[in-house]
Order: structure tokens, then sequence, then C-alpha cells
């Protein structure tokens, strides 16, 4: 039986309220906001434009970005100072304008939730911005000029920022930017934002427009169908285009195009993203664990020895506070630190092939298989955002015009696997697996993917069996030479965001699991000087450890991790850590805590140590990814379909565990 017809939710707030919220998210930082009273820029245009890449330019923001479309999917604001102000007194950033940072779209005729509301806040709301700026792709400038035509019919201040114009260089595409800004009637200003440059004269050319009087809307057909409207804007365009646009007379095949020959075909395609990400994985894990030793080494060693001397001076050496400081917070939140590097080095890695153009490839090339078996094709966007954080990923839905389509790709995107995971991957496949340590963590992202296909095969053939399929259509981003500037901005968002992490719902979780471990419930030893298997913490794992026996886990060592990362998957090594700190004779570093897991893998899967290890990291890879996933899925789609999202990802998870343990024991 199919359910009824799922709608989205209507926000509560009008327009104008809802630009100031933005969803949280591990992988964004706010930007200062502007004064009080500040006049309002809108930054508007199509997806991949370069709009957030400007965004953060003005504001400093740290908004995420990505050569791909469909990176802004919320609205961002943040103030923006001009180096002057427009009268030229010399009043270095005398000027403060509120930037907002819309939703990317095509044009004022919306066909998603993302794109309504930037029509919206364009030109619905009660109070529209003071000016705005619009940002056109000189590579493709009559596509990127429908949504000007639109908004000249109307009476708001803009700006023309064109981007892009090292590309259509190369493309051999000269744009006359006096000549397009006549044919237009409004400022047209040639930027560079991921190099700042013409930012200055963007900001002048605000502050001029925000001076003048409103224009006067472009004359326009104000009768006849949506068909006839079109017509005329078309028209205009071409002779704006006609006007400013000129292309060379040879115009030969690009490097890009031949390289798209091969990453975009159908079986060139799969084995260069393959083999792309198997390159990746293997240089994180190869390069990052002479790092990731020597930071685990330092909390083990000298700061845990210091911390212990401290306390003993300041007459704070109690065995709760010992425990607390020691075997908690440095044992817990430092393991945690201590694969910073490994993150750094993947954000590294990912950063340039998003900024360089390629993750745009891998969603065309991806995206072939779910229309294979029916899903929709622009859902891929939103779940490629789901391999950083799941948050974000899961607000990104917005993107899709169908509301059933938005539910089914939220309850696929926890099948994703988060940066988060990734640090349990590789600790327990540098433990057990050693030197095919990388190819067992790229396995583990190929896996998820696999997941997200036949999980999502199974919903939309139980769930939403008429729902049709839909092709994704895409604009390519150009392939570029990722900057230095860009790279270094997104990989420490990222990882500030793993950070933040670690500082704030780590240290609760944390402080959580050492009250349990210190609570004593079976014998008679006091608070806080219990042996971990007489503890409250062990008593709750160990009540939930039988339902794991079949899959070769069934200690509570092992369980106790996964309840503890229900809250959040890094603190998964933190609760390891604290476990097997409080019974040590020493501090314990990186490789003791890897043989005290080994111990009880071994014991627990009677000798099938791989089989119950795999098992253990499918089970991880495809339960509740954190609370903050959950939190975003009820807000996006509702608690109804957070709560069966939550059972399924349980089920699947359960059973994945269960098969890949009992087959592996078999084989080996």
């Amino acid at each position: 039986m199919n359910p009824p017809p799922v709608t989205p939710p209507v926000p509560a707030d009008p327009p104008t309220a809802r630009a100031d919220r933005t969803a949280p998210s591990c992988h964004e930082a706010p930007a200062d906001p502007a004064p009080a009273g500040a006049p309002v820029v809108a930054l508007a245009g199509a997806p991949n434009v370069g709009k957030s890449t400007l965004f953060n330019a003005l504001t400093g923001a740290r908004r995420t970005m990505g050569n791909w479309p469909g990176t802004t999917v919320e609205v961002g604001r943040g103030a923006w100072r001009p180096a002057a102000t427009p009268a030229g007194d010399g009043k270095a950033g005398g000027t403060a304008y509120d930037v907002v940072d819309l939703p990317g779209a095509y044009s004022l005729d919306p066909v998603s939730p993302d794109e309504a509301l930037t029509r919206d806040l364009l030109v619905e709301a009660d109070d529209p911005p003071a000016v705005v700026v619009v940002a056109t792709d000189a590579t493709h400038l009559a596509r990127s000029l429908y949504l000007v035509a639109q908004l000249r019919e109307r009476p708001l201040r803009l700006v023309v920022a064109l981007t892009m114009l090292d590309i259509a260089a190369r493309r051999g595409i000269t744009v006359d930017t006096a000549a397009l800004q006549d044919a237009l009637g409004v400022p047209v200003v040639p930027v560079d934002p991921r190099r700042r440059t013409g930012l200055d004269e963007l900001g002048r050319r605000v502050g001029q427009v925000l001076a003048a009087p409103a224009p006067t809307p472009r004359p326009h057909a104000e009768e006849g169908d949506e068909l006839d409207l079109a017509d005329e804007r078309f028209g205009w365009i071409d002779e704006a285009t006609g006007r400013a646009v000129s292309r060379s007379a040879h115009t030969r095949q690009t490097w890009s195009d031949r390289i798209d020959r091969v990453v975009l075909s159908r079986v060139g395609g799969p084995i260069v993203f393959l083999a792309v990400m198997w390159a990746v994985f293997q240089v994180t894990t190869v390069v990052a664990a002479p790092l990731q030793d020597a930071l685990a080494g330092l909390v083990s060693g000298p700061l845990s020895s210091g911390a212990r001397q401290l306390l003993h001076a300041l007459h704070a050496d109690h065995p709760a506070v010992l425990g607390l400081v020691v075997d908690g917070l440095l044992a817990g939140v430092g393991m945690v630190l201590s694969f910073v590097p490994l993150m750094a080095m993947m954000f590294l890695l990912l950063a340039l092939l998003e900024d360089s153009g390629y993750l745009a490839r891998a969603a065309v090339v991806a995206d072939r298989s779910m229309r294979a078996i029916g899903l929709p094709g622009r859902a891929f966007l939103p779940l490629i955002v789901g391999f950083g954080c799941n948050v974000p990923a899961i607000a990104a839905t917005r993107v899709l015009g169908s509301a059933r389509q938005r539910v089914l790709t939220a309850l696929l995107v926890p099948f994703t696997s988060c940066s988060a995971r990734l640090t349990v991957y590789v600790m327990l496949a540098a433990t057990f697996f050693e030197r095919f340590a990388g190819t067992v963590v790229f396995g583990m992202y190929l896996l998820s993917v696999v997941l997200v296909i036949v999980v999502g095969w199974l919903l939309r053939a139980t769930l939403w069996r008429r729902m049709g399929a839909e092709p994704l259509l895409l604009d390519l981003p150009p392939y570029q030479r990722p900057t230095l500037r860009v790279i270094s901005s997104v990989t420490w968002l990222r990882l500030q965001g793993f950070l933040r992490t670690a500082s704030g719902i780590i240290v609760v979780t944390v402080c959580l699991v050492w009250l349990l471990q210190a609570f004593p419930v079976r014998g008679d030893a006091d608070f806080a000087q219990t042996p971990v298997r007489d503890s409250a913490y062990a008593a709750v794992a160990g009540s939930v450890a039988p339902a794991f026996t079949l899959a070769g886990f069934g200690q509570w060592e092992a369980t106790g991790a996964l309840v503890t990362g229900f809250v959040a998957k890094e603190a998964v090594i933190s609760s390891w850590a604290q476990t097997y700190a409080v019974d040590a004779d020493s501090d314990l570093g990186a490789a003791q805590l890897g043989e005290r897991i080994r111990a009880d893998f071994v014991a627990s899967s009677g000798g099938h140590v791989n089989a119950a290890v795999l098992a253990f990291l499918a089970f991880l890879l495809a339960y509740t990814p954190c609370v903050a996933t959950l939190a975003a899925q009820r807000r996006e789609v509702g608690l109804r379909w957070a709560a069966l999202g939550t059972a399924v990802q349980l089920v699947v998870a359960w059973t994945l565990a269960v098969a890949v343990f009992q087959v592996g024991r078999l084989i080996g």
C-alpha cells in the first residue's frame, strides 16, 4: 500500500525572517553580522557561477564552497565593508552592507523549495533588498542572463558581477563589459572572487547604484502567455550578447573536452572514479599515519604525565579528579584529536578534487547507476555532500522539486559515509589490516555507495512505486587550476568543523561516559575507583551485547562504543580510549589501544577476528550517524519519516553486520 502524498513543511516565518536562519552544519562557520540598518545586498545567480565564493570574498565568511552546482542550499548573511566609500571621502571601510547569499536559481520560476525561497526574498518580500548583485558566468552568458532579464522587469537596483572571464578567454570567448552594460542598462563589473580581484570596483558600483534613484523597469510584453514572455526575454538576451560577446573564428577542442571524453564515458568514467577515490584513501592513510602516531604518543605520554603532576602540585589528585581529567578528557578527546592530520589530509585531497571540477563529473558517472534503478537523478548532489557531513546534505535535498524525492533522499543520506566515520575506519584498518588499510577504507566508501543504491531501490519499490525517475540536469563546471586560497580555506573550514565537534559534543559525551564508568553497580569499590567491568557503563553496554553475538563482536566494550557513537561517530574512539585507559597500568598510546581492542575481538569472534572487525565496520557505516543528523531529518521531513529512517538504518546495519561475519567466518 502506498503512503499518502508527502507535502513539504510550511515554514512559520515570513520570507524576510527566514533569511536569518541557517541550519547548523559541521562544515560552516558564520560571518560577522552587519550593523543594524545596513543596506541589504542580495547575491543571486544560477548554480555554479561563483556566487558563494564571491560571498566569502566579500564578507570573509567561511561558507561551504565547491566547484559544482548546488553548493548553496540555504541563506547565508554577513557584513561587507568595501575598501572605500562611494563618495571617495577616503574613509576606508566607512560603508557596511548586509550581504545575503541566496540559493542558486536559473530564473524566478521556481521548481524546488530553495528556488522558491530565492524568488520570495527577491520579489515577494515586503522589504526587498536594496541592491541585487547577479553573478553571471562569462562562459555561458546567455543562460545566466535570463534571471537578469526577469529582474530588470521590476524596480530593483541591479549590478551584474561577471565571473569566469579567464576561463572564457581560454575558450576563445571575449566579453565587452562596456557594451554589455549599455545593452542591459545596469552596471557590469568583472570580478574574480577566487583571486579577490574586482571587489573594490564592485563595492564602488553598488554604492553608486544605491545613491541613484530607483531604476525604471525594462519595457516588456505585459500580456500574453508565459511562452510569449519567455520568447521576448530570449530576444532581449540575444540582442545583448550579440553586442557584447565575440568568439574566435577557429575554436579548437579544449583539453577539458578531451579529458571529459574519458572521465564521462560509460566504461572509462567508473574506472577513473574508482581509481581516484582509491588513491585518495591510500594517500590519506599512508601520509597521515606517522603524524597520527606522534600525536597519540604526545597525549598518552607527556600530556598525561604532565596533567598528573599538575594535579598533584595543586593538591587536586583525588581519584575522581584524576580519572575525569586523565582517563576521561585526555584519553578520550586526546585520542580523537590525534586524528587531526588524517582529517586534514582527507579534506585537502577532496578540496583539490572539488576545486578542479572533477567531483561534478563523478556525480554524472554515479548518476547513471542511480537512474538505472529509477532513483531521482538530481538526488546525487546532496548525497555527494553527505560524504563530507550528513547534516548539510539533508538540508541540500531542497534542490529537489518533488516532495517525495526529498523525503527519499533525506532517508538515504545517512548511508553516505560522513567524514566522522573515517577516524574509526582508519584506526581499525591500521590495527587489523596494516598494509591494506587504505584499501579497506576505500572498500567502506564503496560499500556506502552500494547501500545507497540498494536501500533506495527497496524504499522506492515498497513506499514510492509510482514515483517516476528523472534525469540529472547539471551544469558541469569548467576544469580549473586549483588555487591555494580556496583549497586552504575549504580544508580549514572542514577541519574546524571536526575540531568543533571534538571540543563540544565529544567533551560532553566523554564526561558522561566517565561518569557511568566511575559509578559501581557490582562489587564494593568506591566511586571513581571501580573496575570498568563492574561499572554502570559496562552494565548498559552488556545488556546490548548479546544482540551482536551473531555479528562476532558481542562484547560490552564494542557495543558500548557503538552506543556512544549514536551521539557522534568520533565518540567511538573516545569511549574505547576511556574504557581501556581506566584499567590500564600505564598511559595508553595508540598501539596499546589497538592491542587491547584486538584482544577483545579475538575473544568475541572465536578466532575469526578479521570477519568480526569487518562486520563491526559495516554496522558502523550503516547505523544512525549522529543525533545532529536525526535533528536535521526531523526538521526537513518530519518526525515520522525520521523515525522510519532510524529504524531502517538499524535493521540494515544489523543484518549487514551478521551477514558479513557469517560469510567471512565460512570463508576464512
